[in-house]
């Protein structure tokens, strides 16, 4: 069996991608994975780093504002198709998978041109343009959240929730966790995490609204662009109970020692915290197409399983976080329902579809 795997620009993208690699490997012993992503983003990083060939097309996406970069836009997407051509042509593949993020267009369009049964993931509770148009020549289509008939043909539906690393299925032993971080097992934690860049809203909301009790420590991931800025503030006496990184590698051990994690909404970020099952407090980039983070958040906080800050009120989140930590009756009401939300067989249900799609292919 012969698998593309195109999409990316993001972790959001990425970690997903590698899970559903990872799910279809383990499922079909000497299969044939081949990834596809745009040149200069972090997949043609992460994804050697996960132990998978990878190709990069010439390709960008539309900027939603005006500017001298969409002019070039309809040159790329034409060099991109063209590159994409070549790269069905040559892997022929049984099946080809989009996750989202600038390749997948190019490269799924490609491949059910040539007759190549197409499954889309959309990871979002909103789905976004590319997804959208490549609905119409996809066989099936993987989301994360109910409702999606919206947006969707009915029948091309199934909802298997967002492939995560495996990595934060494992459970992780707390202690080890705490001793890691250098945290104090006796002080609650408060985990913030602005998603694999960073998130500078974020960042400068805690640092205004920095006020620790003294029975609270702050896990705080910067993002390499705010990492120095942020350790030199952090960096003052009595501040001990800051403990800062730029980059979280153990995103188990992270959740292990939360007792309230502030995240972005982005889909991966949701669906870790729910596998996790943790109390959240969800701040909505602004800057993301169709706003489909705070359609995310929305889902959750609809349901009664987290909570919710506006981009423009992050120097509230601290005193917000602090009260929650107090609050014993809503954790354990956040937690509870944010768990019902969880599927961390959603790798696996992928793969199956996948593996399906070829032998009906077949037959």
């Amino acid at each position: 069996m012969k698998v593309i795997i195109s999409g990316g620009g993001t972790g959001g993208h990425i970690f997903p991608a590698i899970a559903i690699a990872n799910a279809l490997k383990k499922a079909v012993p000497g299969i044939e994975i081949l990834f596809v992503g745009a040149k200069g983003k972090m997949e043609m990083e992460k994804v050697p780093a996960a132990g998978y060939n990878i190709t990069g097309l010439t390709v960008a996406g539309l900027q939603r504002r005006l500017t001298a970069k969409n002019l070039l836009f309809p040159f790329k997407l034409m060099a991109g198709m063209m590159q994409a051509k070549k790269v069905v042509k040559d892997f022929k593949p049984d099946v080809a998978v989009g996750v989202g993020g600038y390749a997948s267009g190019p490269v799924l369009r490609v491949a059910s041109n040539a007759g190549v049964p197409c499954l889309l993931q959309e990871q979002n509770s909103y789905p976004g343009i590319t997804n959208k148009i490549l609905a119409k020549k996809a066989k099936t289509i993987c989301v994360a959240y109910p409702g999606m008939e919206r947006f969707f043909p009915a029948e091309k539906i199934v909802l298997t929730g967002n492939p995560i690393r495996q990595d934060i299925t494992a459970k992780v032993n707390k202690e080890d966790a705490l001793k890691y971080f250098g945290l104090d097992g006796n002080k609650k934690t408060i985990l913030v995490i602005g998603g694999s860049l960073g998130a500078r809203s974020v960042n400068n909301g805690i640092k205004k609204g920095l006020g620790l009790p003294p029975d609270v420590q702050l896990l705080w991931q910067t993002g390499k662009f705010y990492f120095d800025d942020i350790k030199e503030f952090t960096g003052k006496p009595g501040n001990d109970n800051i403990k800062v990184h730029d980059f979280i590698k153990r995103m188990d051990y992270a959740y292990a020692v939360a007792d309230v994690v502030i995240s972005r909404a982005g889909a991966l970020s949701v669906s870790e915290i729910a596998i996790a099952g943790k109390p959240a407090i969800f701040v909505p980039s602004p800057n993301v197409a169709e706003d489909h983070q705070t359609k995310n958040a929305k889902v959750m906080v609809d349901d009664e399983a987290a909570l919710m800050v506006k981009d423009d009120e992050t120097d509230i989140l601290i005193s917000k976080a602090t009260e929650l930590l107090n609050d014993t009756e809503m954790l354990n009401k956040l937690s509870t329902n944010i768990l019902k939300h969880a599927k961390p067989e959603a790798a696996e249900r992928i793969a199956e579809e996948v593996i399906r799609l070829v032998k009906n292919s077949k037959q």
